[in-house]
């Protein structure tokens, strides 16, 4: 598979979320990924891409996540979005996304890849189910209208030490921008996103590495905080 193949990717990641629902797991929502510009431009890309969100991939808030269940983990603050209303069209506008949405929420996003040293191609993460593994949705969750998503200032920290600060703007220009294209782009495959779906919009700012014991909290201004331990339970 070449490394920009995203049609072959697409279908290795399709495969492989059949085989795992199949083994009982349930699909909660989906994962916006390479909403940078930045990143796009290092993988090679001009688009962003998606991930599935597994019933079993979410991690309490204020929880842990043992570190036996990863590989090389990473996490990312996030803009989450829970679904009020189905979105089965195609050509979803910003203001269908916006109507669609019942509640805004801080997210992490812990990030894994089964490639060494995270030497990754687009082909790589999209075939890897977008390189996500697990999340955290902060319990409290606000309606949309008054929101500045793109202005939301981004601090995540590790062990009390700021290790990753950002914007909302970071994910294509707003979070609903990425929400979205992902609307747009399920409906076109034939997956519509459905009420009470979880949407991971993108990263707000660089990812970091995680070692057992860390702490880490993401605190998005205007949005909420969340927060959890990777350590063993």
């Amino acid at each position: 598979m070449e490394p920009t193949d995203a049609a072959g990717a697409y279908a290795v990641q399709a495969i492989n979320t059949r085989f795992w629902e199949s083994q009982g797991r349930r699909i909660v929502g989906r994962k916006a990924g390479l909403t940078a510009r930045a990143v796009q431009q290092q993988l090679g890309v001009d688009q962003p891409d998606f991930g599935v969100l597994f019933e079993d991939m979410r991690v309490t808030d204020g929880g842990a996540l043992d570190p036996a269940r990863c590989l090389q983990a990473k996490a990312e603050a996030e803009i989450a979005f829970v679904l009020g209303a189905d979105l089965p069209s195609a050509e979803t506008g910003l203001e269908d996304m916006a109507e669609a949405v019942a509640a805004v929420h801080a997210a992490i996003e812990i990030v894994d890849s089964r490639i060494a040293d995270w030497k990754i191609s687009f082909a790589d993460t999209v075939a890897d189910n977008g390189s996500s593994a697990f999340f955290v949705l902060a319990d409290q969750g606000l309606p949309l209208a008054g929101l500045d998503l793109a202005g939301a200032a981004m601090v995540m920290t590790v062990n009390g030490e700021v290790a990753s600060t950002g914007i909302g703007a970071a994910a294509l220009g707003n979070p609903l921008n990425a929400a979205t294209w992902l609307a747009r782009t399920l409906a076109a495959a034939g997956e519509p996103l459905k009420a009470g779906d979880i949407l991971l919009a993108g990263a707000l700012g660089p990812m970091v590495a995680l070692k057992a014991g860390d702490e880490v909290r993401a605190e998005i201004a205007g949005i909420g905080v969340c927060s959890f331990t990777f350590t063993g339970v």
